[in-house]
């Protein structure tokens, strides 16, 4: 294994108000939620497939759906209603739940999109206008890690190279020891970004928690190095956020924020927040606008995005349903994500023991997802070959799980070049693990490689 058993986690102490609400994560329980109350609360799910891989969409509990249908229901009955006298009320509730959980200091810091991906464009279309409106010079430089998602960094392309910015990508490694590694691969960028002293560093854009591969990226040292050399703006994408590891939005001290609440918070598709740290502090400028202009343009971007047009809206409205379900678990999210931890790295060394293989990281650095390395006799040679090896294990072992492919190093041969990303959330069983396990043994006893599955 590439790295101790040892795991650690920090939990920030929470807000007791929710901006005149009443805070339900202070009503006592007799009693916490029981197995067969989770198996029935995810009975939707199809039971046929161990899925371990909440990483990608998330999971909602039933009592959460019903919620949603519930709005969903108001709004079709009697749509004026709902506009006048529900929809904002409803939006301030989840934003003011919200700016608790993550520590903003005033609700105004927090605002409601779809997902992160439209998170990304608010904070980036500033960015390039920085460049169009004369703010920033051509080849002033962004710097993202290697390692962000294709969404993010097509949105790079699309916003910030176009304007005229110079892209930095910050080459990290993989599989990863400590988080030593990551913050000398950043400070090399950053040092790159600031050539001969003609260029600046206008926005750096930090991964939370990377998705492909899966690793918990040190943001706070992150964030306090792009202070200390003059970072204009730091964004944090944090997609697997909220409810997968820790969120205080200022103790990490970045900019922006942004978190998906529907794949580690179990709401439906889609919600995310954007946290953006009030102006008039440090670090933070520019004028935040959602790309969807509608009625409430001018009114500040948390009045603009929980407005853009007429849409379903629901998704947004259940934050309050989700804590309630959440606080029937022992210790509420922090519990949850204890938990989930826990059992995703005493999964992973399970697999890897039984494969021989390593993680793809040490236990600190995941939270609820962990890279687990799959046996060098698959042949997992490309992309294209993790692609077929994942639709293989769904079609055949009825296993969803996704794969990353990593190149091996010059003149290395036997090494692992395929890592699956497994997860672990309140829903899964140990079974759904033995499975996978079965089925990567299955595969190498039938002598099988990745070379004879048909594209």
């Amino acid at each position: 294994m590439a790295s101790p058993s040892s795991s650690s986690s920090k939990h920030c102490k929470k807000n007791d108000s929710f901006n005149g609400f009443s805070n339900p994560t202070k009503k006592p329980r007799l009693s916490f939620i029981s197995d067969s109350e989770i198996q029935s609360e995810f009975s939707h799910h199809d039971q046929t497939i161990s899925r371990i891989n909440n990483g990608s969409f998330g999971s909602c509990p039933q009592s959460v759906i019903s919620a949603q249908q519930s709005f969903q229901l108001q709004f079709l009955r009697q749509p004026d209603h709902f506009y006048f006298n529900t929809l904002k009320s409803s939006i301030l509730h989840s934003r003011s739940i919200i700016k608790s959980l993550v520590n903003a200091r005033s609700v105004d810091e927090i605002s409601l999109v779809d997902n992160a991906t439209t998170a990304v464009a608010i904070v980036l279309q500033n960015c390039a206008w920085g460049f169009t409106e004369g703010r920033f010079n051509k080849g002033d430089v962004a710097v993202m890690l290697h390692y962000a998602y294709g969404a993010v960094k097509k949105s790079v392309q699309a916003y910030v190279t176009r304007a005229g910015g110079e892209v930095i990508e910050v080459q990290l490694p993989f599989p990863v020891t400590s988080k030593e590694e990551i913050v000398s691969e950043f400070r090399k960028a950053l040092e790159k970004g600031k050539e001969n002293g003609k260029k600046k560093v206008r926005l750096a854009v930090i991964d939370h928690v990377t998705s492909m591969p899966s690793v918990v990226i040190p943001v706070k040292e992150l964030v306090k190095i792009c202070r200390e050399e003059g970072v204009d703006q730091v964004f944090v994408d944090a997609a697997h956020g909220i409810g997968c590891v820790d969120v205080d939005v200022r103790d990490i001290g970045a900019d922006f924020y942004t978190s998906n609440l529907h794949k580690w918070f179990f709401c439906p598709p889609s919600i995310a927040f954007l946290y953006c740290r009030k102006r008039g502090e440090e670090g933070n400028g520019g004028d935040l606008h959602h790309p969807v202009v509608s009625h409430e343009y001018g009114n500040g971007l948390a009045v603009e995005s929980a407005w853009i047009g007429t849409r379903d809206y629901s998704a947004q409205l259940v934050v309050p349903a989700v804590l309630e379900f959440i606080n029937r678990f022992e210790g509420g999210i922090d519990g949850i994500k204890e938990r989930n931890h826990e059992k995703v790295v005493e999964m992973g060394e399970m697999l890897v023991k039984a494969w021989g293989t390593n993680l793809g990281s040490p236990p600190e650095m995941c939270g609820s997802m962990i890279m687990v390395g799959l046996p060098a006799c698959l042949g997992i040679s490309s992309e294209s070959d993790s692609l077929k090896l994942r639709t293989h294990l769904r079609d055949h072992f009825q296993v969803e799980v996704p794969i990353y492919f990593r190149a091996p190093l010059d003149g290395v041969v036997g090494s692992v070049t395929g890592y699956a990303r497994i997860s672990h959330q309140v829903y899964n069983k140990v079974e759904d693990y033995y499975r996978f396990r079965d089925a990567v043994n299955q595969l190498i006893s039938d002598g099988f490689t990745c070379a004879s599955l048909s594209d």
